[in-house]
């Protein structure tokens, strides 16, 4: 089940930011992205370690998967300009990270789970840095691709839905495959806006990156035990 993206409005005709400001924001985009990793990972250990997430039917885990995480992305977007900004994204990623416990307490379920989860892990990293360092060579403007790569990150999350019915596992690969090509550019896409200095709130580019991320990894996870996990 993939989280949605949050859609960025154009910046046609608007001033862009001085050189200054857009290292400012990217330094700190990049320092509240490490810092909500420490949430996410704290969630996740509470959901694996209470089986919070594994209580609840399919149904009801959707409904507070969705509610929660559109909840708390209109919050952010609310409180993005004030102190209340910050403490609301951490409250955010420990939410999602508690909704991916379900995902990891299943992977670390398997005799290799916790090899699984460290070379998910590194592919993520390795794919976010990859796609820093292309955005800093990329000169044109590609904040077109935005719209195309909203359009497919809905797409995923009414087909991820549907086949938490379906439980196709078959399905389940191939929206993992096109989940993280989707969401790599989508880090991209979000880094060069800022990059661009068309995105100018730390908060709301920290946002999209992090969504970025988490679905990335959640979808090599997935990719991982379903393709290389061994039972107990």
């Amino acid at each position: 089940m993939n989280s949605s993206h949050p859609a960025y409005p154009s910046s046609f005709g608007a001033p862009l930011a001085s050189v200054q400001e857009r290292n400012r924001v990217l330094r700190n985009t990049y320092w509240l992205l490490a810092l909500s990793m420490v949430p996410t990972v704290l969630g996740a250990w509470l959901g694996v370690a209470t089986g919070l997430t594994r209580a609840m039917s399919p149904g009801i885990g959707i409904m507070v998967f969705l509610g929660g995480a559109f909840g708390f992305m209109y919050a952010i977007e609310k409180t993005k300009n004030s102190a209340a900004g910050v403490p609301v994204l951490l409250a955010f990623t420990f939410f999602m990270g508690l909704m991916l416990s379900r995902l990891v307490g299943s992977v670390l379920g398997l005799a290799n789970g916790a090899s699984l989860i460290m070379t998910a892990f590194a592919g993520t990293g390795a794919i976010f840095l990859g796609m820093a360092m292309l955005s800093t060579v990329i000169k044109r403007d590609i904040s077109a691709m935005g719209k195309w790569l909203f359009v497919g990150a809905i797409g995923l999350l009414v087909v991820g839905i549907a086949n938490v019915f379906i439980q196709s596992s078959a399905l389940m690969m191939t929206l993992s495959v096109a989940a993280i090509g989707i969401f790599s550019a989508f880090i991209l896409h979000d880094l060069k806006q800022v990059r661009d200095g068309i995105e100018t709130n730390y908060i709301s580019a920290t946002l999209g990156v992090y969504l970025s991320l988490y679905n990335v990894f959640q979808s090599l996870l997935a990719l991982l035990g379903i393709a290389g996990g061994r039972d107990e």
